[in-house]
């Protein structure tokens, strides 16, 4: 499964608003508010967020991954988001985060929920990336370039 393949335009925020990890969350969480494939967007939230409490999804290098699985999705859902400035979301390097995506799978979908999260972190390795990731100004832009990395890093069937 590719990571362009569950995230689209339409679930890309080029410019958060919120100023805290809780509201980037919400934020992020609410581009679900219609789509079918999600039955219990209030589940949905409080999953992630109980995932938060465990352990801190900001990896470092400006990067985030909040995560979680909940039978409050009946597929595997995405969104990403920049913002303009950086936020405190503990990150494991002590460092702010201005890129987020947002990744949550069904409970049984666990195989393809960890090979989504490895290729996503293996992406967001890439300085180069990151750094195109934080000049692009639009939903389309920055959905070209997942598709543009990911066609250079990955063969995928």
């Amino acid at each position: 499964m590719k990571v362009s393949e569950i995230l689209q335009p339409d679930k890309i925020i080029p410019s958060l608003k919120g100023r805290s990890k809780t509201a980037v969350i919400n934020e992020l969480v609410d581009l679900f508010k219609d789509d079918e494939r999600v039955k219990d967007l209030e589940g949905v939230r409080e999953s992630v967020h109980e995932r938060e409490k465990i352990m801190s999804t900001g990896v470092g290098k400006g990067f985030a991954i909040p995560h979680a699985k909940s039978n409050g999705v009946n597929d595997i859902i995405a969104a990403f988001g920049k913002l303009d400035e950086p936020i405190d979301f503990q990150a494991l390097d002590g460092q702010p985060v201005n890129l987020v995506f947002l990744l949550v799978g069904k409970e049984n979908l666990v195989g393809p929920h960890i090979k989504l999260l490895s290729r996503i972190s293996r992406m967001m390795n890439n300085e180069e990336f990151r750094e195109n990731l934080s000049k692009a100004r639009t939903a389309e832009e920055i959905y070209n370039l997942f598709v543009e990395e990911e066609k250079q890093y990955f063969e995928i069937n």
